[in-house]
């Protein structure tokens, strides 16, 4: 008697690999490295882990030209999906730097003593998430997407509480558990009626069945991919389902954040894109509409409500609801112009979202409070690379030429114009004029501030307000390699662009 199994590309599957049996590595240090170096050898373990999986996805992306679906149809080896995944691991690995000096956090106490009691954790999950959202970009069917959905959503959670003497640690843990429920229940549900409507969860099947059964109408069908809409608004911080972003991106730990909001817009949107396209292009009259108004309402909400926040760790939250707006009209337009605006977008966003926020981390570090507009003050001067830094990724988000952002928001425009929605351009670039007055409001609080309760005190001690700036090299290595793509990806615009036109042909556009 023989068993027959289903053939599998272990290959295509490298980079989840990688991921994982690094996430392995790092827990194993929490119960057999000692503590002294513990640290040490946890981030250099998932240093490796992500410097692995960055070869092993470009290996992937020269050599999947020809994509194709693997495991039965459960994954997909493409371009699409490989570049994905060399942006994810990127920003794991920017993470893995700047978690080295702040993660679980430095005690709150005055001789700034290391913490190191679930560090390995925290890297154990860091690389589980990503292992999870390389998964869920390359997602074939109905039932990967949701497993790779809650592989890297669980991680996260506990990412998010890991840090439980941070204040406001654990209720961002919390709040983002229960709201991330909904969405997953809603995206479950939506799957469901799907399921129900084609009798089939792949995404080539799904459109096949609809094409041949004329499903386009279809009750379940239609509901269905909208709830599945809501359930990815949920992951991608798009409003009206952003409710929980700004309470969660203030109350986890800066760089369990930084990482939250770039990686998770990767991964949703890249996904939210691919399904789209690939299992209901017969419907894309109605989620074309769909996402241009949570684009609308991104933009709107996003923009208006980041005018009256004082905390910058909020200001940069509403600001990231904006950009998943400004993305999701490149999503809205479902063409393959559409597709590489999406990609090549990805990039600096990502870049000045994780840069912004681990110049957050290092001010709250210094001050040993939460970083508001006020305190911000005078860190410009008192720290020139990190205040040039964060200008640049400030310019870079509100859309002026001085990064990738500009190149980035005149692709997701033109996308829009050419699929015949004016009227969504008219209010991208309105956006962008709100968005101004926040974004250029950082840079004179860094700059234009008096910053008195900073200055020494007489004997060489620092006000209470105020503290020493730590050396913090691998944060500025972090910090300056954002700063590099985000200002690089305007001057190397036809690279990106080309990378974005092939990754984009894997799909049915």
């Amino acid at each position: 008697m023989s068993l027959h199994t289903t053939h599998v590309d272990w290959f295509g599957l490298g980079t989840i690999f990688a991921l994982i049996g690094a996430s392995f590595l790092a827990l194993l240090c929490a119960v057999l490295v000692p503590r002294a170096t513990r640290r040490v050898a946890s981030a250099s373990i998932s240093a490796a882990g992500f410097t692995a999986g960055i070869v092993l996805s470009i290996w992937l992306y020269i050599e999947s030209a020809d994509g194709h679906t693997i495991v039965s149809g459960a994954f997909y080896r493409d371009r699409w999906t490989a570049l994905g995944q060399v942006i994810l691991c990127g920003i794991g690995l920017a993470t893995t730097l700047v978690g080295h000096e702040h993660v679980p956090g430095w005690a709150r106490s005055a001789d700034q003593t290391r913490r190191d009691d679930h560090i390995a954790e925290f890297y154990a999950l860091l690389l589980a998430s990503a292992a999870g959202m390389a998964f869920f970009v390359g997602a074939g069917n109905l039932m990967t997407l949701f497993l790779s959905l809650e592989w890297f959503s669980i991680a996260l959670y506990i990412m998010c509480a890991i840090d439980y003497d941070l204040e406001g640690s654990l209720e961002a843990g919390l709040k983002y558990l229960i709201v991330g429920s909904f969405g997953a229940a809603a995206l479950l549900f939506g799957s469901a009626l799907v399921y129900g409507a084609t009798g089939t969860v792949s995404f080539h099947g799904i459109a096949t069945a609809a094409a041949t059964h004329g499903l386009t109408n279809d009750t379940f069908l239609v509901v269905g991919i909208a709830l599945i809409i809501a359930g990815l608004g949920f992951k991608m911080s798009a409003a009206p389902f952003h409710m929980w972003t700004p309470d969660v991106y203030e109350g986890a730990s800066t760089t369990v954040t930084a990482w939250m909001s770039s990686a998770t817009k990767v991964a949703a949107l890249l996904l939210a894109f691919r399904l789209m396209t690939t299992a209901f292009p017969h419907n894309g009259h109605l989620w074309g509409w769909a996402f241009a108004i949570v684009a609308t309402a991104s933009l709107a909400i996003g923009n208006f409500a980041a005018l009256v926040q004082r905390n910058v760790k909020r200001i940069l939250a509403y600001s990231s609801i904006s950009h998943a707006g400004f993305m999701l009209i490149a999503v809205s337009a479902g063409s393959a112009l559409g597709g590489r605006a999406l990609m090549y977008y990805l990039v600096p966003y990502s870049a000045m979202a994780f840069g912004s926020f681990a110049i957050v981390a290092a001010r709250e570090r210094e001050l040993g409070v939460p970083v508001t507009l006020e305190n911000l003050a005078g860190f410009g001067w008192e720290r020139p690379f990190l205040g040039v830094a964060m200008w640049f990724f400030m310019f870079g988000f509100a859309g002026l030429p001085l990064g990738g952002g500009f190149v980035g928001k005149f692709y997701v425009f033109a996308a829009a114009y050419r699929h015949g929605w004016v009227w969504l351009v008219i209010v991208g670039v309105l956006a962008t004029l709100v968005s101004l007055y926040y974004y250029l409001g950082i840079v004179r609080a860094m700059y234009m501030r008096p910053s008195e309760e900073l200055q020494v005190q007489p004997g060489g001690t620092v006000a209470v307000s105020g503290g020493a700036p730590a050396a913090e090299r691998l944060l500025h290595v972090a910090v300056g390699a954002a700063l590099a793509v985000s200002v690089g990806s305007l001057f190397a615009v036809q690279p990106l662009i080309d990378l974005a036109r092939h990754a984009a042909s894997a799909l049915p556009i």
